[in-house]
């Protein structure tokens, strides 16, 4: 699941700020003898790309969409460590010995968002949530004509009939067949929902509790907005999206047909601040707040600027104000005195320069292929990365597997987090890249001009880093060229296998550390396998890490991956960053989660906070 990790440091004017978070309809006002609207501000750094669940792929709309979709199950808010609940199912799943039978009973009396879809065919206009929705939501990735980014993913569950369905279509270049019956997706009945697969999943609940990517979708509302889907998403949670300006500003209000639901969570009984969380708000319905506004603003300076000035409740600190927010771990003394509330952790993400392996140029998988690549990898200075662009707020990284997931091993050491300029010299040297011409550049073996290509973003802070890795580059006697586009187009071309090199981040969605490594996963190629990675004993051992339970055996398997990423370098790992967020006094209830991206519903607003 990939997201930037792109900031920029220039100093903008406070009025710049001001107009950026400004949205084009405000709440409306409270009338008399009513209480004013609660809402949430907050700012993206990155625009979305759209609000359908099964052709979303970015952080960012899919930290709009478990707002409004829901799963069968979730994560409790407090508990550390996680544990899962039911969300939308009545209790846990029934799992057969060999774990390839799940069977989940829905819960009753649960409503999608009125919506014109519907055409009022039903009781009061509400359609009910019935188990044949989720058997759709499951559908509609694999449909050739949505063209999914998660199709491999959810192809690889190993879901019984759902690849040949899929298949069907593809080779009979038919649409797919939503209304035929598989054995491994069916609705037992009006309320029972059963999973049955190919192969023992031990961890397959945690596929069952993504709202971002498999929150239910009702098939009328699909069929009738069709392309236009992706602006009208339709669910069962807690908000609606009530404004979209594209790029620009990104409204949600609360869902008037929300069900009956209350605030419950289970920290530890030594957990402090979750207990304190559970005293305010446990018991209380959900959602507290009326309307969400998220503002899109990629500058850092403006972000920065907003919060300061009170015009957002929620930031993630740029890492340029990170030492200005928390110097030394801790909260700044003018910011502590207007109440605002600072915390600073490690995330459970990665940064990383993706090679594309299908490249002529960086691509390939003989000796001087990797060479090059491993040059570039022993090239890059991480620590003065981490020190002068990222301010401290970040740890190298040695495996492409994230924090706080299984298979991460904080005593892993490799080549991967080496900075050595005169191995990486060496290495180049000694496959043929040398400078033939004496102009300074090294040339490709067979002699030919070699220049790179890195793709990056329009905004300073990748300038800066972009000047960072021309500089490390030099430093061995590659040059590299920088084309510039918007995130959500760069992301486009590298599913599409047309960049070379770009540089992003991936933030982790589950405990499972088997989902970083996705990206080396040959069937994933073009989805999470950015880089196209094809290598068959990855393949194998990715596979028999999907069907055992963990233990010293799986422990081994992802030992092995790791080496297998860190050989053939087809990512170059570089961080894992340290987040530092800012809340205003008025958020209460705020904890910021592992793996999942909604937490607006379970946090109340009160702007007259004293």
């Amino acid at each position: 699941m990939t997201r930037p990790l792109r900031t920029q440091g220039l100093l903008l004017a406070l009025a710049v700020a001001v107009a950026s978070v400004s949205p084009a309809v405000s709440a409306q006002p409270a009338q008399p003898g009513q209480a004013p609207q609660k809402v949430l501000r907050l700012a993206f750094p990155v625009a979305e790309t759209g609000f359908d669940p099964a052709k979303i792929v970015d952080l960012y709309s899919r930290t709009i969409t478990p707002h409004i979709f829901e799963a069968l199950y979730q994560y409790d808010h407090l508990a550390r460590p996680i544990k899962i609940k039911p969300l939308t199912a009545a209790a846990m799943p029934e799992v057969s010995d060999d774990f390839r039978t799940w069977t989940i009973r829905i819960r009753p009396g649960i409503y999608f968002q009125d919506d014109p879809a519907f055409k009022g065919e039903f009781s009061q206009g509400r359609r009910e949530l019935v188990a044949q929705d989720y058997v759709y939501t499951y559908k509609r990735p694999v449909d050739p004509a949505n063209k999914s980014p998660i199709v491999a993913g959810v192809l690889d569950l190993g879901i019984l009939g759902l690849n040949e369905l899929r298949d069907a279509a593809v080779e009979n270049k038919t649409a797919f067949d939503y209304d035929k019956p598989i054995e491994g997706l069916r609705a037992l009945d009006r309320y029972t929902l059963q999973f049955k697969l190919a192969k023992p999943r031990p961890r397959f609940l945690e596929n069952l509790t993504g709202s971002d990517l498999f929150g239910a979708t009702a098939r009328e509302v699909v069929e009738f907005y069709g392309d236009d889907i992706m602006g009208h998403p339709v669910g069962t949670g807690p908000f609606k999206l009530a404004q979209w300006r594209r790029s620009s500003l990104i409204v949600l209000e609360r869902n008037p047909a929300y069900r009956e639901r209350v605030f419950d969570a289970e920290p530890a009984a030594d957990d402090a601040d979750g207990q304190a969380v559970l005293k305010a708000l446990g018991g209380k319905r959900i959602p507290f707040i009326d309307r969400v506004e998220v503002s899109i603003i990629q500058e850092s300076q403006p972000r920065w600027l907003a919060f300061l000035n009170g015009q957002l409740d929620y930031l993630q600190v740029p890492s340029e104000f990170a030492l200005q927010a928390m110097p030394g771990g801790t909260l700044a003394p003018n910011l502590a005195r207007q109440g605002v509330r600072g915390y600073q952790d490690l995330n459970a993400d990665s940064g990383f320069l993706f090679f594309n392996m299908e490249d002529p140029v960086v691509g390939g998988y003989t000796p001087e292929k990797v060479a090059l690549r491993r040059a570039i990898s022993l090239s890059m200075d991480i620590d003065r990365q981490i020190r002068i662009i990222r301010r401290g707020q970040a740890v190298p990284a040695q495996s492409i597997v994230v924090p706080h997931t299984s298979g991460y091993d904080p005593k892993f050491k490799s080549e991967n987090g080496d900075f050595d300029p005169a191995r990486a010299m060496a290495l180049l040297d000694l496959y043929g890249y040398t400078d033939r011409d004496g102009d300074g550049w090294r040339e490709k073996p067979d002699g030919s001009p070699l220049a790179l290509e890195n793709a990056t973003q329009p905004d300073s802070l990748s300038r800066q880093f972009d000047e960072l890795t021309k500089a490390d580059l030099a430093r061995i006697g590659l040059r590299v060229r920088f084309f510039t586009g918007q995130w959500p187009e760069q992301l486009k071309a590298a599913r599409a296998g047309k960049l070379q090199l770009w540089s992003l981040g991936s933030s982790a969605a589950a405990l499972d550390g088997q989902g970083s490594l996705a990206r080396l996963y040959g069937p994933q190629a073009g989805s999470q396998n950015l880089a196209r990675f094809q290598n068959d004993e990855f393949d194998r051992i990715y596979d028999r890490m999907q069907q055992i339970p963990d233990g010293p055996e799986r422990d081994e398997l992802f030992r092995r991956a790791k080496l297998i990423s860190v050989a053939y370098m087809p990512y170059k790992t570089t961080v894992h960053r340290i987040n530092t967020t800012l809340v205003q006094k008025g958020m209460v209830g705020f904890r910021r989660p592992l793996f999942w991206q909604e937490w607006w519903h379970l946090v109340d607003i009160d702007h007259g906070a004293p």
